[in-house]
């Protein structure tokens, strides 16, 4: 089902359209960092710097030359007084742009939509939205990722090992997919065998094992847990109150269907960066005046 814009989206992919600027000698777009502060969330401009510098730096790294996407330039603007006076400002190209958001926090709104936004050549609104499925399904894996290995060195003080945590693991899956162990959900949609089940997982049941485990988490320290058999009963527990939550929504996590291999999706988002780069007109000469 498509993703429904909300109206804070459909006022920040307006804005973003608005900002954008053509050099007047080749047509290259660009945008002024100081149009794009207000609207990706920066209350202050020496933050938004902060993004900028890092975004710079993920050029370069990249091994993309920086003066062809990021240029300082200065700009007189008015006051309320009505004198003018000159201010520092940048301009950017797309994949600049891009690098910014990337360097933003995703949690934000519209952070994750500039992401989608200045990956997408088009801007045509369902490709963005296609994008932006995708990015929450990578970002909600990075998280259980984390939550796990937080889970993991948390227990191993307590006297659990990897085989232990990995027991502790298992258990949860069965008891969030009603059931069904780990290698039964693996074989129900056909994932071999060294695969992790999580990598094809949809969003939503992604995020209601990264919220059991991160609910282990916890309670294991809170509780100050020791050993395998406590810890377990924990994260059994934590995991039976999300499916009772999802069931009172109508939800079986069994019964979802398997989404595409998120190791595929992160080679084409890497391509799509590699693309982005490659296609960005790069600024005019630092000595151009058309703008």
């Amino acid at each position: 089902m498509a993703l429904i814009m909300d109206k804070q989206l459909q006022n920040l992919q307006h804005n973003l359209e608005a900002a954008v600027q053509r050099t007047d000698a080749e047509g290259i777009e660009f945008w002024f960092a100081r149009d794009l502060q207000a609207p990706l969330g920066y209350a202050r401009w020496e933050n938004f710097q902060t993004a900028i510098s890092r975004a710079t730096e993920s050029c370069e790294a990249g091994g993309h030359a920086a003066s062809d996407h990021f240029r300082g330039v200065t700009k007189m603007v008015e006051l309320g007084s009505g004198s003018v006076r000159e201010i520092a400002d940048v301009m950017l190209t797309r994949y600049a742009c891009y690098l910014i958001a990337q360097n933003g926090d995703p949690r934000k709104p519209e952070i994750a939509f500039a992401q989608s936004y200045f990956a997408v050549q088009t801007r045509k609104q369902e490709l963005i939205e296609d994008r932006m499925r995708l990015q929450a399904r990578l970002e909600a894996r990075d998280r259980l990722k984390e939550s796990e290995k937080a889970l993991s060195q948390n227990i191993f003080e307590r006297g659990v090992d990897d085989a232990g945590f990995g027991r502790i693991r298992s258990k949860g899956d069965q008891t969030l997919f009603g059931g069904h162990t780990t290698q039964a959900m693996k074989d129900r949609y056909g994932i071999v065998k060294s695969r992790p089940l999580a990598d094809f997982l949809p969003t939503l049941t992604i995020a209601a094992k990264n919220l059991a485990t991160e609910m282990t988490n916890h309670n294991v320290e809170l509780a100050n847990l020791q050993g395998e058999g406590a810890i377990t009963v924990e994260h059994v527990q934590n995991n039976v109150s999300v499916r009772d939550m999802l069931g009172q929504r109508g939800i079986q996590p069994e019964k979802l269907a398997a989404e595409e291999d998120l190791k595929k999706l992160e080679r084409r988002v890497k391509s799509e960066e590699k693309k982005l780069a490659k296609n960005t007109k790069a600024l005019p000469p630092q000595d151009d005046k058309s703008q």
